[in-house]
């Protein structure tokens, strides 16, 4: 597997286990694998029918990942990266795709245990092709100072009858400023899926720009987010669907809940109908944690804040 056992890797294994992750996995040569470190590939391994190709670039790496045509994957492929410094820049490319009837799940790790000044560019270029089917999630793991500045970029093309699921996660520790965007295209008969779930705290930023394009007929696709903003957050949400062919079917939602009379929360559901045989559907909600259940908890025993805690980790489940 090539995996270079040095202090750095060491050090986001740590992370991941803390964070609940089996980081052994990375060393079971069924698995594909990769584990960029900075600017580095310190852990690579390919198995039949996937070729993960890194390329080392200006402060990170570029990564093209290809599935071949037909094949199914039974176990995701492992993506790791981290930075252990605590203060620079990486810069992440990944050009994957997925052709002809393929089928592959991504487990994608972002680990930044001890930045105290330190920017994450990520960029994803996605094609699904006909028939294909992809999963993508991705979890973050912080330091708790909130100085990470993070930007991630998906641009998903997906072909006749192909699915896409792509979700990011950022609960456990602290976000500081944070950028997602998302976006989908989708062609004929093709259902895509974006989910983005946030829990900020203190003064963290947050940002989020979901995009569906259903550009093919009978074409679906759903937008999600859910923002937890404590504290002093401040959350800017906007989720967009465009109904471009006949009966295509779109769904944006976002549910936001805050805690702390200084957050600054905003949430803006975009749809437009340019096929009158298209149709788009939107929910949208801003509120605090449900006083009944909040009630119901303590009543049980718990604090306010221990029920506030559990009520925000089943939403965010």
């Amino acid at each position: 597997m090539g995996i270079n056992i040095t202090d750095e890797y060491k050090q986001i294994v740590d992370a991941l286990e803390k964070n609940g992750y089996d980081a052994s996995k990375y060393f079971d040569k069924r698995v594909a694998s990769i584990i960029i470190s900075g600017n580095r590939v310190i852990g690579l391994n390919n198995v039949p029918g996937v070729k993960l190709t890194p390329t080392q670039i200006e402060n990170g790496v570029r990564v093209d990942m290809e599935i071949e045509e037909g094949v199914a994957l039974p176990i995701p492929i492992h993506v790791c990266t981290g930075y252990v410094e605590k203060r620079g820049l990486q810069n992440i490319i990944f050009n994957i795709r997925i052709r002809k009837n393929a089928k592959v799940k991504f487990t994608s790790h972002c680990v930044f245990p001890q930045v105290e000044e330190f920017t994450h560019n990520a960029i994803s270029n996605v094609i699904v092709e006909d028939g294909a089917v992809m999963e993508y999630a991705d979890e973050h793991f912080h330091s708790d100072l909130g100085t990470i500045n993070l930007r991630t970029i998906t641009n998903a093309k997906v072909e006749k009858g192909g699915i896409y699921k792509n979700s990011f996660t950022l609960t456990k520790t602290r976000i500081g400023k944070l950028y997602v965007e998302m976006n989908l295209d989708l062609g004929e008969s093709a259902i895509g899926e974006l989910t983005s779930k946030v829990k900020g705290t203190k003064n963290d930023e947050i940002e989020i720009k979901e995009t569906l394009n259903l550009n093919g007929e009978r074409s679906r696709g759903i937008a999600k987010s859910t923002v937890v903003a404590l504290d002093e957050t401040k959350a800017n949400i906007v989720n967009i669907a465009y109904g471009n062919a006949p009966y295509s079917y779109g769904h944006v939602e976002c549910n936001e809940i805050t805690k702390g009379n200084k957050v600054d929360v905003k949430t803006e559901p975009i749809l437009k109908v340019v096929n009158d045989l298209s149709e788009l559907t939107h929910e949208a909600s801003i509120g605090r944690v449900n006083r009944r259940q909040l009630e119901t908890l303590m009543a049980k025993g718990l604090t306010e804040e221990e029920a506030t805690e559990l009520i925000i980790k089943g939403i965010l489940q």
